[in-house]
């Protein structure tokens, strides 16, 4: 239904009379006031946006509406001055028409969620998910792609089964075959409010924020980077190593849902858990989903590799409950589709030299056991006294590691580094070499010997 306004044309009245007959689910308030009148009025348009933390100003943001239908939130979002594509798996002929009508720049593309790619549509600061998580049937590779796509945040509007009753329930969805829900046979699933959260968590994003329930639609804030918090200056944590959680080894890629295993040093009498370890690895923060002490000081952690990141090298720290940042240590994602060697790499230096190198618990000369707990000893000549454990890196075929302990000079002038190993090594002669600042060692060969 049209409600008039006594300055559009007659010619605009009569195409909004037509475009009535469509059939519309969101009212749309034109530029000239005359008013589209859907299923949805446009107090409850405005009440539902208003859930979510989205600025006012948008100015050179770049928003993905998905199921965007009539387009009601694409041109919200424009007005306030982001760049919009509204996505939606069929062509809209009412979006068309309202964009026509709204004198709209909105771009509009017709795909499915779960095949659309950062390759077709790039990549969007802010993501809005409404009222379309039950119409898919694989709802967690759906969020897996809003994920991808998302640099910042993104926001869900989903049906829930139990109207917000208890967020920390234990996580159950119904899953409906035919028409169960509402009588619609494109209504796939139902999660409870509980179920909701996970899925935004295991689909990657690191912070997930409940905003409201209301007549059984929950609103969802999920975030891509950990908040700005004040941190302590006392003892930061140490990452010893980083390796494939599956393979055991260096490769990374988020196309394979990869997970890394991060071994770390913390203080002795932190309690670490799920929800005050905070991983970063490059531009995006990780949640882990996995911690557990393995010995006094020394932690475990699982956390799945970022979606969205591209090809190359990346940094990973972390930091618990409030102390400052780890050192970094870099994981390579999808490798093989770059070369690494346009970054210019540290010089081989005389005067920094491996001296002698042991297996860090049988001290077997040039010879390394490999298990789940390997770990090799190198003796240092020609690094200075002021060099820190921080600013050391073992690199071992290719792969760095970060140092767990490392000596003040001997009697003889060297200095004791020690190492753990990534537990899937494969046993054969390997390179290593150690690094200081921009000065790198001759490499030293080594036998990686396997017990079983």
């Amino acid at each position: 239904m049209l409600a008039r306004n006594p300055t559009a044309t007659q010619g605009t009245r009569k195409e909004i009379q037509q475009l009535n007959r469509l059939g519309w689910y969101h009212s749309l308030e034109l530029p000239d006031g005359s008013v589209i009148q859907g299923v949805v009025p446009l107090e409850r348009l405005k009440w539902r946006l208003a859930q979510f933390p989205i600025p006012q100003d948008l100015r050179g943001k770049r928003v993905l509406d998905i199921g965007a239908w009539d387009g009601w939130f694409s041109f919200e979002m424009e007005r306030r001055g982001a760049e919009v594509v509204a996505l939606d798996s069929t062509e809209q002929t009412r979006f068309l028409a309202a964009r026509k009508l709204m004198d709209s720049k909105v771009e509009h593309v017709v795909e499915d969620i779960c095949r659309l790619t950062p390759e077709s549509v790039g990549y969007f600061d802010i993501v809005l998910f409404f009222g379309v998580l039950y119409h898919v049937k694989h709802p967690l590779m759906a969020l897996e792609r809003v994920c991808e796509l998302c640099k910042q945040e993104a926001y869900v509007e989903s049906y829930v089964t139990d109207g917000g009753a208890d967020p920390t329930a234990v996580p159950v969805m119904e899953f409906y075959e035919t028409t169960e829900l509402r009588g619609q046979f494109d209504n796939w699933i139902g999660p409870n409010t509980s179920c909701l959260l996970a899925l935004c968590r295991a689909a990657g994003f690191a912070r997930v924020q409940l905003e409201s329930v209301d007549q059984n639609r929950a609103h969802v804030s999920c975030f891509r980077q950990w908040r700005d918090d004040t941190r302590s200056p006392g003892v930061k944590p140490l990452i010893l190593s980083v390796e494939n959680s599956v393979t055991l080894d260096h490769r990374f890629s988020p196309a394979r849902d990869d997970y890394m295993t991060i071994w770390i040093r913390a203080e002795e009498d932190r309690v670490l858990n799920v929800d005050n370890v905070f991983v970063q690895v490059g531009p995006f923060a990780a949640r882990p989903v996995m911690v557990e002490r393995k010995s006094a000081g020394q932690w475990q952690l699982c956390s799945k590799v970022p979606l969205g990141l591209a090809p190359g090298w990346y940094d990973v720290k972390l930091r618990v409950a409030d102390s400052d940042w780890s050192n970094p240590l870099q994981i390579g994602v999808d490798v093989s589709k770059v070369e690494r060697q346009g970054a210019p790499g540290p010089v081989e230096s005389q005067d920094l030299r491996i001296s002698n190198a042991t297996d860090g618990k049988t001290w077997e000369p040039y010879t390394v056991r490999l298990g789940a707990d390997s770990w090799i000893s190198l003796w240092l000549e020609g690094l200075a006294d002021n060099a820190r454990m921080e600013d050391v890196r073992v690199r071992l075929n290719g792969t760095d590691l970060q140092p767990a302990f490392l000596s003040p000079r001997d009697p003889q002038g060297r200095r004791q580094v020690n190492a753990k190993l990534p537990s899937g090594m494969r046993a054969g002669v390997a390179r290593i070499a150690v690094i200081f600042e921009d000065r790198k060692s001759r490499d030293a060969e080594i036998r990686l010997v396997s017990d079983e």
